[in-house]
């Protein structure tokens, strides 16, 4: 038996990601901002706009004066694509699908390691979500607080974002700082034993500093 879209979502793990709730925002407004609802866009660029998604984007921009990532969007939807961006449901489906492919071929060994730092992750407070991308798994409060990435295929670095935070023990600086990224720091994770005392503190850290 299929189970419905609802049913879905109970049971996934996983968060809806920010970004979701960010385009669902965006396609109420697309109307009265650009006087074409999202379907009256996605016709109207396969009638008029050119067939290669690039040169789609660039004639949104420079056409019809949209900006980068709803160019970026819009084109990709008239191909077919992005739809998980805009829809919880499918989000989390495809959610699913993004840790599997993550965790498969030459880092497959790497997911009994992904699943103990997700249970860690979403343990740390009643607000922490996973919410994961094609290549990360974020972990989410009011933003990105954590962040878990199959490095190479003998390791994960556990990110954090601490801010300035002077780095100690174990913590390498990830450059995010002076680059202006959520992830400051990071632990590099290559066997269960390395999720220890430490990894939990700098985790709660990183939570609490997101409050």
């Amino acid at each position: 038996m299929n189970m419905s879209a609802t049913e879905r979502k109970k049971k996934s793990i996983y968060g809806v990601h920010p970004g979701v709730l960010m385009t669902q925002k965006w396609i109420a407004e697309l109307k009265q901002k650009t006087g074409r609802s999202l379907d009256d866009w996605l016709r109207y660029i396969k009638k008029a706009g050119p067939k290669d998604e690039k040169q789609r984007r660039e004639w949104l921009k420079t056409e019809h004066g949209l900006g980068t990532n709803s160019a970026w969007w819009l084109a990709e939807r008239a191909d077919g694509k992005g739809t998980e961006i805009g829809d919880p449901d499918t989000y989390l489906q495809a959610a699913e699908g993004y840790v599997e492919t993550m965790f498969s071929g030459s880092k497959a060994a790497l997911r009994p390691l992904y699943d103990a730092l997700l249970k860690v992750g979403l343990s740390v407070g009643k607000e922490a979500k996973a919410c994961p991308c094609q290549t990360i798994v974020p972990l989410y409060r009011t933003h990105v607080f954590a962040q878990i990435k199959p490095t190479t295929r003998t390791r994960i670095d556990f990110g954090f974002a601490l801010g300035d935070t002077k780095a100690k023990g174990r913590l390498i600086d990830t450059g995010g700082f002076a680059k202006k990224d959520r992830i400051t720091y990071r632990i590099e994770i290559t066997s269960l034993k390395d999720i220890d005392d430490e990894v939990r503190h700098w985790l709660k850290v990183a939570y609490d500093r997101d409050a």
